[in-house]
């Protein structure tokens, strides 16, 4: 139990230390707005792309290694929280995919005349908008409902301190009505960025905590309890 949760804790991390930066790396394509004609960023696009391909591996290796752990409180929503992350990690390979299509167009028309066409300029801007939306729905709406089912599952089975699993709950139901009142055009990127902070605190500070506290001794005691041994789910109530 300790192994899975200091694992659990790292990928959780790994999490936030791959989606950062990768944000930062594909900057010059996402706000540059003509990077086919005078963008010269190709590297740092392709390792903020590297960055994304980790960071998939960080998302599916929360929910593979809490699963065997979170499935004793309830089978269901466990198995959710799995497939919620799946799908995460594929909407984030899909905005991956489009930002590392322009750097590959980049490359193909440098020098020649189509690089600054119309038509050019417009495949640019739709593969700039697919990474933005699928940065919406899959790191912030999908994202949202991940963190607010972990957080539950972790806040009744009592796995770390309740304060870290109310702030997921909160923090996870804050951001998917912030990415929904952002898709309906309430408001923009800024607004968001703020009411997505207590998401990020929550992934930050339960890796943390289960890198250096584990899962609370009396969660493990119920977990290898006679009950749990006999795979018999802990109560919902």
């Amino acid at each position: 139990m300790r192994r899975t949760a200091l694992v659990a804790g790292v990928f959780f991390l790994g999490t936030e230390v791959t989606s950062i930066p990768a944000l930062l790396l594909y900057q010059p394509v996402l706000r540059d707005g003509n990077y086919l004609v005078g963008g010269d960023a190709d590297n740092r696009v392709l390792l903020g792309g590297l960055l994304e391909l980790l960071l998939v591996v960080t998302v599916i290796g929360t929910a593979v290694t809490l699963y065997p752990v979170v499935k004793r409180q309830n089978h269901s929503i466990a198995l959710g929280y799995v497939c919620g992350r799946l799908l995460e990690a594929a909407i984030i390979v899909v905005g991956a995919v489009s930002v590392l299509t322009v750097v590959t167009l980049r490359q193909d028309l440098a020098g020649t005349a189509d690089s600054a066409g119309a038509g050019v300029a417009a495949v640019e801007k739709s593969l700039v908008a697919i990474h933005d939306w699928t940065f919406l729905i899959g790191p912030s709406w999908i994202l949202g409902i991940n963190s607010f089912l972990l957080a539950y599952l972790m806040y009744r089975m009592d796995l770390v301190p309740r304060a870290i699993t109310v702030l997921g709950m909160v923090g996870g139901a804050l951001v998917c009505a912030s990415a929904t009142a952002m898709l309906l055009g309430v408001y923009g990127q800024g607004t968001h960025t703020v009411l997505a902070l207590p998401v990020f605190a929550w992934e930050v500070s339960v890796a943390i905590w289960m890198i250096a506290k584990g899962f609370k001794p009396s969660a493990i005691a119920a977990i290898s309890s006679p009950e749990a041994e006999g795979k018999t789910p802990l109560p919902l109530s």
